[in-house]
């Protein structure tokens, strides 16, 4: 369709960075569809985690925090997290009135006339004033390429199509990468699979003692200083090690955390190293992170030489009318709650009051 509407802000992702960013714009005064819209690329409700294999249940999730205004109370920790969440996203948007639209699939960002921002989409073309762009990283999974690739006999999976650990029942599985991912996946599949192989990049780094809050604090400093010089952004977790709790000592002395250098190689029954070592595979599968999806920006050409988008707090330095939320060091659930409450206060002083924004609450 080729419908144009004008609004004041348009929110891109309906995630936990999307919904704290509509409810902040909601809290001071914006009006959804009148003065701000939300565009969602996910079916429903639920931001990535309704796509979280059914084995994660809300127990076993570990630092999700409520979105602001509204906590997640009551929640079975037996039931899937993708069900709880999803749930608990369901309601925040009907309490606040966030009209959220779905499912919308944004293909460009480019510059409009009278400085305004055109937002191409399934759903039409929207002129904003301002950008938040809260469009995270699962849809676009990093797969590394490695030769032999294409001729391999088995199953590739990446973690963001994890089947749950039955899958691999009665099969040799080789488990790629050394992030949180990678070692929970390995460690829940192991007790199925008839043989496992970790193979990761660097060694893996084990964290002891407690994570603290000045800790947190210098771990996204760290990927704040990367997206501050335009590289492209790390994850907290990347840089803080992997927490060595009884799960992960148990894989230890149990031999399934018993790490390999990565392969140079992938045969078609399996990988292969240059000193002539062999493994067989029946399944790779790729705990080798995200990036963050950011290709319909392209138009804008935010991207510095070093390939990320250089951000000040969450505005884009080449562009102040666009806010990048739940990206680089605000790429977790409190960080996604703070960010988008930051975006919305400069979108405000941005804009201005004497254009027709509201009054702060």
């Amino acid at each position: 369709m080729n419908e144009m509407r004008e609004v004041e802000v348009a929110v891109t992702g309906a995630g936990q960075a999307g919904l704290a960013a509509a409810y902040h714009l909601r809290r001071t005064g914006f009006e959804p569809e009148r003065d701000f819209v939300v565009l969602d690329h996910s079916p429903g409700p639920g931001g990535a985690w309704q796509f979280r294999w059914p084995s994660l249940t809300y127990g076993r999730v570990h630092g999700m925090h409520a979105l602001p205004g509204r906590e997640l109370t009551g929640a079975d920790p037996g039931r899937p997290s993708s069900e709880v969440i999803a749930e608990y996203f369901t309601d925040y948007e009907r309490a606040f009135d966030l009209r959220v639209r779905r499912p919308v699939d944004v293909t460009a960002v480019r510059e409009g006339a009278n400085g305004r921002l055109l937002v191409e989409s399934s759903d039409g073309t929207w002129a904003t004033k301002a950008l938040i762009n809260a469009t995270g990283t699962w849809d676009r999974p990093f797969w590394p390429r490695y030769p032999g690739q294409e001729n391999f006999r088995g199953r590739q999976f990446h973690t963001a199509r994890y089947p749950g650990p039955q899958a691999f029942a009665g099969l040799r599985v080789v488990v790629v990468g050394g992030g949180a991912s990678g070692t929970q996946h390995l460690l829940e599949l192991a007790p199925y699979a008839a043989a496992t192989t970790w193979v990761t990049r660097r060694p893996p780094v084990f964290r002891e003692g407690p994570f603290d809050e000045d800790a947190g604090r210098a771990a996204v400093a760290l990927v704040e200083e990367r997206v501050r010089q335009g590289l492209p952004p790390k994850s907290v977790v990347s840089v803080t090690g992997l927490p060595l709790n009884d799960a992960i000592r148990q894989g230890l002395a149990d031999g399934v955390l018993d790490r390999l250098p990565m392969f140079d190689r992938i045969t078609p029954d399996g990988v292969e190293w240059k000193d002539g070592r062999r493994v067989s595979a029946d399944v790779i599968l790729w705990a080798t992170g995200f990036r963050p999806a950011v290709d319909h920006l392209a138009p804008l050409r935010l991207r510095e030489p070093g390939g990320g988008i250089r951000v000040e707090g969450t505005r884009a330095v080449v562009d102040p009318r666009v806010h990048l939320v739940g990206y680089g060091p605000s790429a977790s659930t409190i960080g996604a709650n703070r960010a988008g409450r930051a975006a919305v206060r400069d979108i405000r002083r941005l804009i201005a009051e004497p254009a027709g924004v509201p009054a702060a609450a």
